[in-house]
């Protein structure tokens, strides 16, 4: 079955003046037009190919490799909005359509969206919605404690920032908990502090307890290194301070340095904190 939106490993079973045509193991045929096909290639060769709809409503294959897939997130640009709709640059010629129904603030020209892809039923056609919660289900939510979690930042909140969760659910980093400048778009890794009973989960972009002292250690080591040998910073320094240069609370930085200087990684003085050489 040929999947439309999703990649596709086909054979290679005819070679036409305008292109070649490949089957999937049901005989289920499309074309890989002329500019995408390889400079060398036989009939029975397999070849990966994207499949989507062409302007003419048919599915076609290339090679080339779209910014997104079907069922999943990404932030794309505004291209330009039609009397239908608005379009989006997703890296192939034909661009992403999003209906104005779709739409959860009305798109402008040369703005960015988070927008989820997905096969409209009625049409069978690939669009987009940038309404992304109505995408996203926390009814079963088959993650743990200290599991790492692949995230893309959706929006703020009065509490910090919404995050997609492996593509599937929302979840939440509390800003006491952030210490890097987010971006709608961004992709973060990120660490399940705690699900709750009601399907909403609690994320951290640090590891938590004895599994973060040292990931945090190595980052502080490195920094070291890069400044010299030494840094004007240690368990006393201002929290503001830390989390510019660290990017860490205060509370991860003093177990982080706790645990260098029972390695005898480093020596903690007055004025800061001295790798041993």
């Amino acid at each position: 079955m040929l999947k439309l939106g999703t990649y596709n490993t086909l054979e290679i079973v005819k070679d036409r003046d305008q292109g070649i045509y490949l089957s999937d193991e049901e005989g289920n045929e499309v074309l890989l037009p002329n500019k995408y096909v390889p400079e060398e290639f036989e009939l029975g060769d397999k070849l990966k190919v994207f499949l989507y709809l062409d302007s003419a409503e048919r599915i076609v294959a290339t090679n080339l490799e779209p910014f997104v897939i079907v069922n999943s997130f990404a932030y794309l640009k505004c291209t330009s909005v039609s009397e239908i709709g608005a379009f989006m640059d997703w890296g192939l010629e034909k661009e992403l359509f999003v209906p104005f129904k779709e739409q959860a603030t009305k798109m402008r020209t040369g703005s960015w969206y988070l927008i989820y892809v997905y096969i409209d039923k009625e049409t069978n056609r690939l669009v987009a919605s940038s309404k992304t919660n109505s995408f996203l289900d926390n009814k079963l939510v088959l993650l743990s404690s200290y599991d790492e979690v692949d995230l893309i930042a959706s929006h703020p909140s009065p509490f910090g920032w919404n995050m997609i969760v492996n593509q599937k659910h929302l979840g939440l980093v509390y800003e006491d908990e952030i210490f890097q400048k987010i971006t709608v778009g961004d992709q973060l890794k990120g660490f399940i502090k705690k699900v709750r009973p009601d399907g909403k989960i609690d994320i951290t972009l640090q590891r938590h307890g004895f599994r973060g002292i040292e990931p945090n250690a190595q980052q502080i080591l490195n920094e070291l290194k890069a400044s010299g040998g030494f840094i004007d910073l240690n368990d006393k320094s201002n929290p503001d301070d830390i989390k510019e240069v660290f990017q860490l609370s205060k509370k991860s930085f003093k177990k982080a340095i706790g645990s260098l200087y029972k390695a005898k990684k480093i020596v903690i003085e007055k004025d800061g904190i001295r790798i041993v050489e």
